[in-house]
This record gives structure tokens, sequence and C-alpha cells, in this order.
């Protein structure tokens, strides 16, 4: 999981930041995306993609990668954002929000597969969140504070599920948008097909 950050070490690059986004394929609620800078060498035992861990696991990592990080930047762009410039922009944006936060200036960016508009030199890594520490990092800090703001909009907009399935297109997501009828954090845009399927059953 250093073999990236090794290699940039050896160039003499020091502050190096691995960026992730989460909430990309919902169908429900914000975008968020984390940058990281871990201290050179720093190895954290069982880090890796977010998707792949447990979420307990998720939050004891969350919890030791804020304690050693040297510094964490979080993005965030919400529903009307997404609607207005489309999900690939909204995803670039929050990742440049979350470097715009960072209080130590990167050298080199780390990203997942993506390009983060600011004039910082950067690679991007697919499947970076299993293959990069720095970017797994960010993966874990990115899903751990979207699933606590999941947890917050069930309380709002209870019904739907959302902290069970997190705003993804499950199937329990769809029955309930189709029986309740979508809530304003509801990306209309990605719900297409389910919005016809209640106007089906709104007129049966």
């Amino acid at each position: 999981m250093l073999d990236y950050e090794r290699g940039l070490w050896e160039q003499g690059y020091t502050s190096i930041a691995g960026v992730d986004e989460v909430g990309r394929g919902c169908l429900f609620g914000d975008v968020v995306a984390a940058a990281v800078i871990l201290p050179k060498g720093l190895i954290i035992e069982d880090i890796n993609d977010s998707k792949k861990l447990s979420e307990k696991k998720r939050e004891q990592l969350f919890e030791e990668i804020t304690a050693q990080a040297l510094c964490i930047g979080v993005g965030i762009v919400d529903v009307p954002t997404i609607e207005r410039i489309n999900i690939k922009q909204a995803s670039r944006l929050a990742m440049k929000q979350a470097v715009d936060q960072l209080s130590v200036p990167p050298d080199y960016l780390l990203v997942d597969a993506e390009k983060v508009d600011v004039p910082i030199r950067q690679l991007a890594v697919i499947h970076g969140d299993a293959l990069s520490q720095s970017i797994a990092a960010a993966s874990i800090i990115a899903k751990v504070t979207r699933d606590r703001m999941c947890r917050q909009w069930d309380d709002e907009y209870p019904g739907y599920g959302i902290a069970l399935h997190k705003g993804y297109a499950t199937k329990l997501h769809r029955e309930r948008i189709v029986e309740l009828g979508p809530s304003p954090l509801h990306r209309k845009t990605f719900l297409g097909k389910i919005l016809y399927e209640q106007q089906d059953l709104f007129e049966l």
C-alpha cells in the first residue's frame, strides 16, 4: 500500500496527499471527499479500500487516521449543486474543496481515478483506494463522514432507510422512493426510471 508513496518520497516529495470521494453513485444526499497527508513512513495496519472494511473497522481506522495524520481536509457538495453541474463535476469540486482545506500545503496528490482542479502535481490511480495507503485513508475519512451524515438524514427523512443503505440504489431504497416519493435530498436527475414506476403506481 506504500509503493506509490515510496516512489514519490524517493523523488523528494514530502507532503503527499491521498484524495478520494464517496457518494458518487448514490440516489440521495451530498457527495463527500477527503484529502489526507500522512507522516512519511507511517504504516497503518489493516488500512484498505473503505468498501472492503466493516463499519466497525472503518470507525476504528477513522480515529487512528485522525490521530496520526499531519492534516485532513474534507469537501462536501450538496444536492442542488450536484443537480446543477452533474455528479462528475460535483465529485471533482468536493475533491478540490478537500485539498483546499489541508493546513499543510501538499506537494503531490495521489487521487483515486480522478483529476483535481488545483495547480499541484498529481497522479490518478485506478483502484487507488486499494493500492495506496494515502488514498485508502482518504476513502475511510470520506466514507465515515458521509455515513454519519446519513444517520442524521435518516432522522430528518424517515422511512427511506438511509441509515441502512446510505443512499445507494438498493431494492429497499428504490421501493421506498416509489412508495413515498422522493425527498428534498434525493437527486432527481438520478431517479428517472424509479419516478416512472411511482407515476404508474399513482395512476393505478
